[in-house]
């Protein structure tokens, strides 16, 4: 019995070990870790002065990963040779800092961790560790603060660095192509606010990119940009409003190519409305050409007629401060037919035209071999041709609940070679009016002219109106869904948003968001009194 005893007492106190190793391991064995990594030293210690060495490291109380080094670490002042920092993605119980550039002379730099720094297991972070030491006798200890917004959307982005440009005898306007900023934050993914910290006292131009490659650099073609139009003068106690915009980008013709027969793409950045293409080669009496938009791509097509035999081209193509000329070499080619193509869907709305494209410039249209009907019974229509889009657009009353056939006989539409269509027939209806909303609004503290526009969560402007003179403003037909209201004001009168120039120091136009969201139903009329900011 006493030895029986003494198996079971044995056993039982195993199986007891056993379960307790157990729950000490398993998911619901205990409370989760939510406490993040705690930094047991620093070699050498944060806030060191008369920094002199070229590495650095963190010790911490358990394991811990780096991620999202590329998006979370900023340094300030920038380096223009990055620091190596281990490990990257595997457990350490410490981060070594490698610094290869060389550093500036009574200068303090910070090491902004961000949310980077993760234990192992939870991935709990250390948030915001910043790391700072300074090459001189002291600790430079003042800050700017500020906040972002962005000139057109609702939100801003997130990840947008803030720099400080020192005013010096080296400073110029276009420093932000060439130079990185002699101080630098980034709001990461989460806020809007920011902090510049650790600088000197002195004079700076304040500067917000969104940075498409994290350069710290501005390229117009990638980037959004904002500035405080005045010099700051640090210390401060006012805190900034930077408001970013991505620039139109400036005029610039590309080299052109030939992509079928007397068919010839003329790429381009910017403004292609003022854009002029001109052949300087000799030309046959009866040349002529046509010139339409790429409905996909940043290009002009430019048709010409007849075939020039000719090995190449030469073309000046000019807008209003730019002049390039081009050759381009020819070769003989299979011309393109003319193909017709419906742009409006088979539901039409009441303010909508029914619109036709083709694939070459429409050269002329006999309005006798079109009909548009309803039902069986002819309407009458009126038609316009938009030549740079080369979009014809049939115009005609409309009621809800009907069908609408457009019936296209054989050469109704001529095109740029003399081709012409064979017989097409499209169908389009009308929905009924309960099916839609409407929204009228009301505008105060506003002036004139502006645009109003509502938008989907995206930003996509989903209708728009322009009113010149304080009015009601009338958005009709509108499929239920969910809306928010922009008012963007129009300061040159020329109808369309302009975004702000960085080396002009001109803003964007004022843009003026309503707060919440419109939610308009089926057979419902909305009414809105916004006042603009």
């Amino acid at each position: 019995m006493r030895k029986f005893l003494s198996h079971f007492i044995f056993i039982t106190s195993i199986a007891i070990v056993l379960v307790n190793c157990a729950n000490r391991g398993s998911p619901g064995g205990g409370e989760k870790d939510i406490l993040p990594p705690v930094i047991t030293k620093a070699e050498p210690l944060n806030y060191t002065t008369n920094f002199k060495g070229n590495e650095i490291k963190i010790y911490f109380n358990e394991y811990i990963k780096v991620k999202n080094l590329t998006k979370q670490l900023i340094i300030s002042p920038p380096m223009d040779t990055a620091p190596e920092v281990t490990p990257l993605g595997s457990a350490s119980k410490y981060i070594t800092i490698k610094i290869y550039d060389t550093l500036q002379p009574n200068t303090t730099y910070a090491f902004n961790f961000g949310n980077s720094i993760v234990d192992n297991n939870e991935e709990n972070p250390f948030p915001y560790y910043k790391y700072v030491f300074s090459t001189g006798n002291y600790i430079d200890s003042l800050s700017v603060k500020g906040t972002i917004k962005d000139a057109l959307q609702r939100n801003a982005d997130t990840f947008v660095s803030v720099g400080l440009y020192e005013i010096d005898s080296t400073y110029n306007d276009s420093i932000v192509y060439k130079e990185k900023p002699k101080y630098v934050t980034n709001t990461l993914d989460s806020i809007t606010e920011f902090s510049i910290d650790n600088i000197k006292a002195g004079s700076y131009k304040m500067i917000a990119i969104k940075d498409g490659n994290g350069d710290n650099l501005f390229q117009q073609k990638t980037d959004k940009i904002g500035f405080y139009p005045e010099i700051i003068n640090v210390p401060t106690e006012e805190t900034y409003v930077l408001t970013t915009f991505k620039e139109f980008p400036d005029y610039k013709a590309s080299r052109p190519k030939l992509i079928s027969g007397e068919k010839i793409a003329f790429g381009y950045e910017g403004d292609y409305k003022t854009m002029k293409i001109e052949l300087l080669s000799e030309k046959p009496n009866n040349y002529r050409n046509s010139i339409i938009k790429d409905a996909e791509t940043d290009s002009l097509n430019y048709f010409y007629f007849p075939r020039i035999k000719s090995d190449s081209l030469i073309f000046k193509v000019s807008n209003k401060t730019a002049i390039d000329t081009f050759t381009v070499k020819i070769s003989e080619q299979k011309r393109d037919s003319l193909i017709l193509k419906p742009i409006t869907a088979n539901t039409i709305n009441f303010n909508e035209d029914f619109k036709i494209t083709a694939n070459v410039p429409f050269k002329t249209i006999d309005k006798s071999k079109i009909t548009v009907k309803k039902d069986s019974t002819s309407i009458p229509f009126k038609t316009e041709l938009d030549t740079l889009k080369n979009v014809y657009s049939l115009k005609f009353d409309k009621v809800e609940d009907s069908k609408y056939f457009i019936n296209i006989l054989p050469e109704a539409f001529t095109g740029f070679f003399d081709t012409k269509n064979d017989t097409i027939n499209y169908n389009t209806n009308t929905k009924n009016e309960l099916v839609y909303g409407n929204v009228r609004l009301k505008l105060q503290n506003a002036t004139y002219p502006v645009i109003a526009q509502l938008t989907n969560n995206k930003g996509e402007v989903q209708a728009e109106e322009y009113a010149e003179k304080e009015q009601f403003i009338d958005f009709r037909y509108l499929k239920p869904d969910t809306y928010f209201l922009r008012v963007i004001t129009d300061s040159n009168k020329n109808k369309k948003y302009d975004s702000g120039t960085y080396l002009k120091q001109q803003q964007s136009e004022r843009v003026s968001h309503m707060k919440g969201k419109i939610e308009l139903s089926a057979g419902f009329d909305m009414t809105f009194e916004f006042t603009l900011d």
